[in-house]
């Protein structure tokens, strides 16, 4: 007998060590929609920058990260829906499309579409992967986000990058290494039962 855990299976992410049902993927998509309006009223705002220092892009990471690709874009597309309809959740109790940050609100969606599809490849089991599936998953936001915030604004390229990018790299380090911490922490606790 070998008393060494078991190698966590490939393909799965936390969500998936929930027993397996439409309830449960309904709750999990409804819950990761709610965590990232909530996170996104963790709002500072950043001196030069029409865009805050928000939870939402924390959050978002991690919806799509523990949910997948699938239920991670869900979730994400019910948050942006639902805001876009009025629901006062995006940053700092805004709503509606447009305004000079929802381009990032856009990038969360594809970013938890890539970091879930990264988790299912493993990307979430230990600090280095997470680490790099974080990142990845940042800079997909910022790719829809920055270029969003110049058109929006009428802000040229670097004066873009300057306000929307720059002054939030310290925040996403922190952010990622959060994530290096609790992501495959929650796996060691689970067991690598994946």
């Amino acid at each position: 007998m070998s008393t060494a855990a078991a190698a966590p299976r490939t393909g799965a992410v936390l969500a998936d060590l929930l027993p397996a049902s439409r309830t449960r993927d309904i709750a999990l998509v409804l819950g990761g929609a709610a965590l990232t309006g909530l996170a996104a009223q963790i709002a500072v705002p950043v001196p030069g920058s029409p865009v805050p220092v928000t939870g939402q892009t924390f959050a978002a990471l991690l919806v799509g990260t523990a949910l997948g690709a699938r239920r991670g874009f869900l979730s994400l597309a019910l948050y942006t829906l639902v805001g876009m309809a009025g629901m006062p959740w995006f940053s700092a109790g805004s709503s509606g499309p447009g305004g000079a940050s929802f381009g990032y609100v856009l990038g969360m969606l594809l970013a938890a579409t890539v970091v879930g599809a990264l988790a299912r490849r493993g990307g979430d089991r230990s600090a280095l992967p997470t680490a790099g599936t974080m990142v990845i998953g940042s800079a997909v936001i910022y790719a829809v986000g920055v270029p969003y915030l110049a058109l929006s604004t009428g802000m040229a390229p670097g004066a873009a990058v300057a306000a929307g990018l720059v002054p939030f790299l310290l925040g996403d380090a922190l952010k990622a290494a959060l994530a290096m911490g609790a992501l495959p922490a929650a796996w060691k606790l689970l067991g690598n039962k994946g």
